[in-house]
């Protein structure tokens, strides 16, 4: 129901990579802030700012709470489980747009798409995963966009669309390459070799 094992290993080390990047994020915004608040001229600008301030930091920090209780909702691995943290992450979804973290917002988009897809809902991981995929693009994120493609081709390997699925294999490896995420790189490759040897018809795509 989990999918394999290897599927796993790279989207769990993709959410500990985007962990780390997000708390970088913030932390320069947190320091940003501290300097702006310490420039004279600005002091009025400030209070009057800070309302607002408090008010995204408490969205964010119930964006967070939940986002992880969705995280320890899916590691259970019930379907009870998995369905729970389907709504924890749409829930935190929500805040994440709140404070316009666009990653965070893909992040979770693709986490919710994992879960349908384990899920045997394909379609509906497929439109999370539709979701995810400009916002990664938009953000730059090459890394969050090489998985994305690599998961929508699973799906579509899944529903038997084997040419459709190559496509997007084909534009998930050279970016998992470029980002050196070689895990990533041989589980595409495995994905596509296996759609080759199903489909040899494809092998021009």
């Amino acid at each position: 129901m989990m999918g394999s094992a290897k599927s796993q290993w790279v989207f769990w080390c993709f959410l500990t990579k985007f962990t780390r990047y997000s708390l970088t994020l913030l932390l320069s915004a947190v320091m940003l802030a501290d300097a702006v608040g310490a420039t004279p001229r600005n002091g009025g600008l400030q209070i009057a700012q800070q309302p607002e301030t408090t008010q995204q930091d408490a969205t964010r920090a119930a964006a967070e709470r939940v986002s992880q209780e969705g995280t320890q909702l899916y590691q259970q691995g019930t379907a009870e489980s998995l369905r729970q943290a389907i709504g924890k992450w749409q829930e935190a979804l929500k805040l994440w747009q709140q404070v316009d973290d666009k990653r965070w917002e893909a992040l979770t988009l693709l986490s919710i798409g994992r879960v349908y897809s384990s899920l045997g809902e394909k379609q509906e991981a497929l439109k999370y995963y539709n979701q995810a995929l400009p916002i990664f693009r938009a953000v730059g994120d090459r890394g969050g966009e090489a998985i994305t493609l690599n998961n929508i081709g699973g799906v579509y390997s899944s529903l038997g669309e084997k040419q459709e699925a190559l496509k997007y294999y084909n534009q998930a490896l050279p970016i998992l390459r470029a980002v050196g995420d070689r895990g990533g790189e041989a589980i595409s490759n495995s994905h596509f070799k296996i759609s080759l040897h199903k489909n040899p018809c494809y092998a021009r795509v």
